[in-house]
């Protein structure tokens, strides 16, 4: 067996209280206090997460591009530099290996960020990929660190840590889904407009020896703004809320893009010949068996990953994700249904061990931040 992973903020975490659970094959903090604390400092203030449990996998030479548009599923070569996009890595038979981001550094310099757990594989799956190509592949997962600041006053925090003005105005004008490298508390940073939450939010890539540092120095700066240490449990129902989907619930090696409805996320128009490109143009044009919805609770009790969703006694779907909102005051959930019952309003039952209770097919994303 192998031996659970820590990251360099392990001891950080631990002095904070937290509790910890194996995600991924790392030791993660899952919360510090109370889980609902956390989330509605997300919502109202900010909170700080450690996600170095991610995979950084560095793509560079005159070939990257084509060597990525070979490997995954988007077309990442017409990126401009500094953009950030999401993509899917496949198999042979067109299903998700694993969803991640692709940041473009430069012309010739990707960075792309698979999910923990499936880091190893994916690092591993570029490198073969991209075998031929005039492109070296660098899986820098084992000495790079990531932590992300989420929330309505997490540009204040990270423009806090700016020792300049150009560089405050620099945080301040980044986009979403963009990069920039930039220095954050004397600190050489990766700075990405991005995250998991459906608020405004940053994540800050450093090198493992400035983890410490970066934490500390967020922490520091956060302290007038109300930021929050938080954990995985905070970020699961905050991805929720956001009809964010999660790898190993609502995505997963027996699923393509078309039945998660990320068919948009695929490009037939670029050239390259893809992995999973053939299987893919097999099924074009033709309706899943099941589509990925969203669900709204009527009563009050939740239902969790698992449970069969039912019309007319008949089982029609299963939930991937679900929960009580802390946000929207009702249970939400994520799963798929049969097509037939997928519309928008359709009345549902959701076996709850035993009991059927109602739920209503609403549109995603349950939670949207204001503008």
């Amino acid at each position: 067996m192998t031996d659970i992973k820590h990251t360099e903020l392990h001891e950080k975490h631990a002095e904070l209280g937290a509790s910890f659970t194996d995600f991924g094959g790392w030791d993660m903090p899952l919360k510090y206090g109370s889980e609902l604390a956390e989330h509605k400092a997300v919502r109202s203030t900010a909170g700080l997460f450690d996600l170095s449990h991610m995979g950084e996998v560095w793509l560079t030479g005159p070939e990257a591009g084509v060597a990525l548009n070979t490997a995954l599923a988007g077309n990442l070569a017409v990126m401009k530099v500094g953009k950030a996009k999401y993509s899917l890595i496949l198999n042979e038979d067109g299903k998700i290996i694993d969803d991640l981001i692709v940041y473009r550094l430069g012309e010739e310099r990707f960075l792309v960020v698979p999910n923990a757990g499936n880091a190893p594989v994916v690092a591993a799956k570029l490198a073969e990929r991209a075998a031929g190509f005039n492109v070296v592949v660098d899986d820098a997962s084992a000495r790079t660190s990531l932590i992300a600041v989420q929330g309505p006053n997490a540009e204040a925090i990270v423009s806090a840590l700016a020792a300049d003005e150009q560089t405050v105005n620099a945080v301040k004008e980044l986009n979403y889904y963009a990069a920039i490298e930039v220095v954050l508390g004397g600190i050489e940073v990766l700075l990405a407009r991005t995250g998991y939450t459906g608020e405004d939010g940053f994540e800050l890539i450093i090198a493992n020896e400035d983890a410490t540092a970066i934490w500390d120095k967020t922490v520091e700066a956060g302290k007038d703004h109300e930021l929050v240490p938080c954990g995985l449990a905070s970020r699961d129902s905050l991805r929720l809320e956001a009809g964010m989907p999660l790898y190993g619930n609502e995505l997963s090696v027996d699923r393509t893009p078309f039945d998660a409805g990320f068919g948009p996320v695929v490009s037939f128009k670029k050239t390259e010949n893809f992995v999973g490109r053939e299987a893919l143009e097999a099924l074009r044009g033709q309706t899943p068996a099941r589509k990925l919805v969203g669900l709204k609770g009527l009563g009050k009790r939740a239902g969790r990953g698992g449970y069969a969703i039912v019309k007319d006694g008949e089982t029609i779907g299963e939930i991937t994700s679900g929960q009580p909102s802390p946000s929207l005051g009702y249970p939400v959930a994520l799963g798929y249904v049969d097509v037939a019952f997928s519309e928008v309003g359709t009345e549902l039952d959701v076996d709850l061990r035993g009991k059927t209770l109602p739920f209503v097919v609403v549109e995603l994303p349950f939670y949207t931040r204001a503008k």
